[in-house]
């Protein structure tokens, strides 16, 4: 007959039974929540990754000394600084998301962190939106000008910062989209897990 496992007391020494009140995972729940881990680190590489190269596409638009410059416009600001943002805060999100991942823990309390997650990934997300947006219309202004006859690499890799920005929203999106299913299982059970 097979023994059950045995359980650690807090002074290390162990017993042939389970412990009252011992949080019990099963190994496919455990994988599960592991899977759920790297899918979130996995969509916060991709967002940095896209808003940290749509930020640098649109600072290296100038292509010569009389070419125009995206801090001539106000929306290619706005694209810039958003993108900046978004690339640091999933930055962070990153080095939060292996923290949980090699330790377990979060890296604030288990309540903050949802919360926090939850927030920034909403308000960065809609910021990016918006940059995004407001580069698009001024994009297409451009292209009805002869700024975009007369610099044609200027207006191509402003489009193409802004693809990359939107690609960044995306995937922040699908974070916001986990992190708010977090929220949800905290709200309903008490634990940012959903097993």
């Amino acid at each position: 007959m097979h023994s059950p496992p045995q359980q650690p007391h807090r002074n290390g020494e162990t017993t042939p039974y389970p412990i009252p009140n011992h949080p019990f995972h099963s190994t496919v729940s455990l994988r599960k929540l592991r899977r759920f881990n790297y899918l979130i680190l996995v969509f916060r590489i991709a967002s940095f990754s896209f808003s940290l190269a749509s930020f640098i596409f649109m600072l290296s638009t100038s292509r010569g000394p009389n070419s125009p410059r995206w801090y001539h416009f106000d929306a290619f600001r706005l694209v810039v600084g958003a993108n900046a943002i978004v690339a640091l805060y999933s930055l962070f999100e990153m080095v939060a998301s292996v923290w949980e991942i090699s330790r377990g823990a979060t890296v604030f309390s288990e309540v903050l962190q949802v919360w926090f997650d939850f927030g920034h990934d909403q308000v960065f997300a809609y910021l990016l939106l918006s940059a995004d947006s407001a580069g698009t219309a001024l994009a297409r202004v451009l292209k009805g000008r002869d700024t975009c006859t007369a610099w044609n690499a200027f207006c191509i890799q402003a489009d193409v910062a802004i693809a990359l920005g939107f690609i960044g929203f995306l995937f922040l999106g699908f974070s916001s989209l986990l992190s708010g299913f977090r929220v949800a299982c905290f709200i309903i059970k008490g634990s940012r897990f959903h097993l």
